[in-house]
């Protein structure tokens, strides 16, 4: 099991954690949301639960919930710029589809 980080992303969650000047590491997780039913849902983390799942890519510290990490297991997160628009954006395996508007995911 493993949730992978790219440079560029491991840059941009850096550069907001040492901005923010406390935490642990980015916790990421699902949520049911949208039209094809789960969304990404990412937030600093301030203390890592017992049962959560705790991986380590680029010195960053990716927290994921139990129920999470069943559909996030393989996922690399990047970070993309295209013209004006910027954000994270996910490589999940697990996903079998997504919405038109690339707010929520299948798996």
């Amino acid at each position: 099991m493993a949730i992978t980080l790219t440079d560029v992303a491991a840059d941009r969650v850096n550069t907001f954690l040492a901005n923010r000047g406390k935490g642990v590491g980015l916790r990421l997780g699902i949520k049911t949301h949208g039209c094809s039913g789960m969304a990404y849902v990412m937030e600093f983390a301030d203390e890592i639960e017992e049962t959560d799942e705790v991986f380590e890519d680029h010195g960053i510290k990716i927290i994921v919930d139990p129920k999470s990490l069943v559909y996030l297991d393989g996922t690399e997160m990047d970070f993309t710029k295209e013209g004006l628009n910027e954000g994270f954006k996910f490589t999940n395996p697990n996903e079998s589809g997504a919405c038109g508007c690339g707010e929520s995911f299948t798996v």
